[in-house]
């Protein structure tokens, strides 16, 4: 069977990498080859950004209900390839499939709310201070956004940027996380599809680091949009604040479930449960530290415990697999790490503690879910974010389309996606005055004496 070749989208055209280089995408439950992946250099960037620039002018005089006509038609495919669409997300990423269903979804929603927001573009009619004058706001596109994408939420996160970007006349150039170029090709596909014109968005595949900092320090680039780690968050709101580019961040986290003796038990378990081993911990959103008061804390670390031992580990197709594999060998190794770290501080493996190695999980990335108890809050696993299957016994568990995400501090700079406030990331003001008097008026004069002259 021919391997799958995923390319980047340019300028309406899908092209191999400029280079002709190529690197493999790798399913993290069996170490088996799904595709062959377009490996981009700097001059595909080059080009992907000169596309965009040229398709902005046209986009963003387009009007935007019929952006919104685009978008409606885009998620009408996603519906129905919705199962497709998530089975494929869990051979490239191992969600388990009813968690994968949910991403997909999260992304059709996200694609009919901003489709709607095509015809909701509202601007204000203000009184001026001046006679025989008046004024009006309204928004405009901020210009070519460059969409920065994780491999936790492959299809749902584009969406959360794209979609919002697009409806409101920007054009985008779109760099998903490489472990994830599969469902990143399945988006833009379904976007040229419901006839998203040529050059609007682009596509983009291949590692980090070079490659991301060429995108975002570009001057043709006007926004950045990112989600992705704290760190490589600060590396990017450095570059663009030294460039004066508008930067969106949406960061990780270091969440707490707090546990009072008065709370139900039995149902704060069900909430720790899934939000800490839920998409396998890997998560900007995951509980990795539960805080219990003393008088329900060892019962409830007796029953996590339990419930942890309990849950399957497996290919997330199966109906049976509770926990999925981790998306890459490094990771493996990065979230295993930090077990004999914290044992070294002081803390005690209650639950897990080991990479999967029985049958067939020894040719994926599985991790046992674990439970680490005896911890304080100095020890540095207690401090350091990480994504991934390490539960410390010591946040939010979902987000709205319609409602606005994001954080502060270490965990976003200050900029919400989703839901209406998500317009204010990927527009830009503007202000217009519209003066019938006939003469000169003066602006920043003192008015005070024209306004009790005025008829």
């Amino acid at each position: 069977m021919p391997t799958l070749q995923l390319r980047n989208y340019i300028d309406g055209r899908w092209v191999d990498s400029s280079t002709g280089e190529t690197f493999d995408n790798i399913d993290p439950a069996t170490g088996e080859l799904i595709a062959s992946v377009a490996k981009s250099s700097t001059a595909d960037v080059d080009r992907a950004i000169e596309a965009a620039r040229r398709a902005l002018d046209g986009w963003r005089l387009f009007p935007a209900p019929k952006r919104g006509e685009i978008l409606y038609r885009a998620g009408e495919i996603m519906l129905r390839r919705k199962d497709d669409l998530a089975r494929e997300m869990t051979r490239e990423m191992g969600k388990v499939l009813p968690e994968a269903r949910g991403d997909v979804q999260e992304g059709i929603d996200m694609t009919y709310y901003m489709a709607g927001e095509g015809r909701r573009q509202f601007g204000d009619v203000v009184p001026a201070e001046l006679p025989n004058k008046w004024a009006m706001s309204m928004r405009g596109p901020v210009g070519v956004v460059a969409a920065i994408t994780p491999w936790n939420f492959p299809f749902a996160i584009p969406t959360w940027k794209i979609m919002p970007a697009l409806v409101l006349g920007n054009a985008v150039v779109f760099k998903p996380a490489s472990y994830t170029p599969m469902l990143a090709v399945r988006l833009v596909e379904i976007l040229e599809e419901a006839g998203l014109p040529k050059g609007v968005l682009n596509l983009i595949l291949g590692p980090g680091g070079e490659l991301g900092d060429h995108l975002i320090s570009h001057p043709a680039v006007d926004l950045i949009s990112f989600t992705g780690s704290s760190d490589t968050g600060s590396h990017i709101s450095e570059i663009g604040g030294r460039l004066l580019k508008r930067v969106s961040c949406e960061l990780g986290g270091k969440n707490a479930i707090v546990v009072l003796e008065d709370a139900d038990v039995d149902l704060s378990l069900d909430g720790i449960v899934w939000s800490a081993f839920g998409t396998s911990g890997q998560r900007c959103t995951a509980a990795s530290r539960v805080i219990a008061q003393t008088g329900v804390a060892q019962g409830l670390i007796d029953k996590l415990v339990g419930r942890a031992k309990k849950l399957r580990l497996g290919s997330g197709l199966e109906p049976s697999t509770d926990v999925g594999p981790v998306v890459s060998a490094s990771q493996l190794e990065r979230v295993h790490a930090f077990i004999p770290v914290a044992e070294k501080e002081g803390a005690t493996v209650a639950a897990g503690g080991h990479v999967g190695t029985e049958g067939a999980l020894a040719k994926g990335f599985f991790h046992e879910p674990t439970v680490l108890i005896d911890v304080k809050p100095a020890f540095r696993f207690m401090r350091d974010a990480e994504t991934g299957l390490v539960y410390i016994n010591a946040g939010t568990i979902g987000a709205e389309i319609q409602l606005p995400f994001g954080g502060t501090k270490s965990t976003g700079n200050g900029h919400r996606e989703a839901g209406r406030a998500a317009l204010d990331v990927y527009s830009e003001w503007k202000s217009i005055y519209v003066d019938y008097s006939g003469k000169l008026q003066r602006a920043q004069m003192d008015t005070t004496e024209t306004a009790k002259t005025a008829p």
